[in-house]
């Protein structure tokens, strides 16, 4: 195979501790214990922990709302996380802001916004950034299908283009954009279409198999740090919950989630990690009672975190004088 046990087993613990983190949050919206809404990444986990798992500590993400995964990867711990979505002070807004809105420049991660590719132009400032600096150092950016289908999008791929930056921009084509089929909004069969129009080389890659993320992700990568320019890589997936965990998604077609359901990304790596002789049942179980107690510990450190108190909102909201350039 062209990826190596240990990363594949890196890949495997990040698909199982995603899944695991936003079970749990979601159980915790249920009981309504969570401030906002969740929006989670079920059975699309592996694009977020492919393409992050594929990047370098000095690189940045610009990450979107299906990108619980990447958080992870870069270093925001399920504590900080379970913290986040209680509003406590410790997660990373300080109780300041809810869900995935969150980010650490610190660890290469932009905070996300609603408005969906938003975070594209973002991702391409910070790439211009570096490349006028003359730094060795990429953007990973990523939005859904909808996404594509706003201005801000075409504004960010044409720009990249024409400097040739080094961003590459993932598109996770999870058949709906909230309740509208891809059909109903595009009339070409591929999203990847989109990049031709600015000369950038686009892939298609199976967003369920996290190795083929991960490898696929390398090569675009590598390709960008050596100033060859963007690249805009395609995601094929299926969007297994609602739009978000109030939304009960009766516009989706049984039959079709019935399908993907056979194609979920933790089934199919532990398929292919048998099949290559790199784990067993063995280390899946004790990968799993890894991750449980990871969970279990994150949420008795966010339910012991302290609320903000009232003038801290004022604080870090603004930036000052004295602040460290991190990008």
């Amino acid at each position: 195979m062209e990826i190596s046990q240990n990363e594949f087993l890196h890949l495997y613990y990040y698909l199982r501790l995603t899944r695991a983190l936003e079970e749990r949050v979601a159980t915790l919206y249920r009981q309504g214990r969570i401030v906002g809404g969740v929006y989670t990444s079920h059975g699309m986990e592996a694009i977020s922990v492919g393409y992050a798992s594929a990047l370098q500590t000095e690189d940045i993400i610009a990450p979107f709302h299906r990108d619980m995964g990447a958080f992870l990867v870069r270093g925001i711990t399920p504590g900080e996380v379970l913290a986040q979505y209680l509003g406590k002070r410790t997660g990373p807004t300080k109780g300041k802001d809810g869900n995935v809105h969150m980010g650490d420049l610190k660890r290469g991660i932009f905070a996300f916004v609603s408005h969906l590719a938003d975070n594209l132009p973002v991702a391409t400032g910070a790439a211009l950034a570096f490349k006028i600096r003359g730094e060795s150092r990429i953007v990973a950016t990523n939005t859904g299908d909808g996404g594509t289908s706003r201005g801000d999008f075409h504004e960010a791929l044409n720009f990249a283009s024409v400097l040739r930056l080094p961003v590459v921009f993932f598109c996770n084509n999870n058949q709906y954009a909230y309740s509208t089929p891809l059909h109903h909004q595009m009339a070409i069969k591929d999203v990847v279409e989109r990049a031709k129009a600015y000369a950038i080389p686009g892939e298609i890659v199976d967003g369920n198999d996290v190795a083929s993320v991960y490898l696929t992700a390398k090569r675009a990568f590598q390709r960008a740090r050596a100033g060859e320019g963007p690249t805009f890589i395609e995601c094929k997936t299926m969007r297994m919950h609602g739009h978000s965990e109030h939304d009960s998604a009766k516009y989706v077609p049984r039959e079709l989630l019935e399908e993907w359901k056979k194609k979920d990304p933790i089934l199919k790596a532990e398929r292919m990690l048998k099949e290559s002789g790199y784990a067993d049942e063995s280390d899946f179980h004790e990968t799993k009672m890894k991750v449980d107690k990871e969970i279990e510990a994150g949420l008795e450190f966010a339910e012991h975190s302290p609320l903000p108190e009232g003038p801290e909102a004022l604080e870090g909201v603004f930036a000052a004088n004295h602040i460290e350039v991190l990008i």
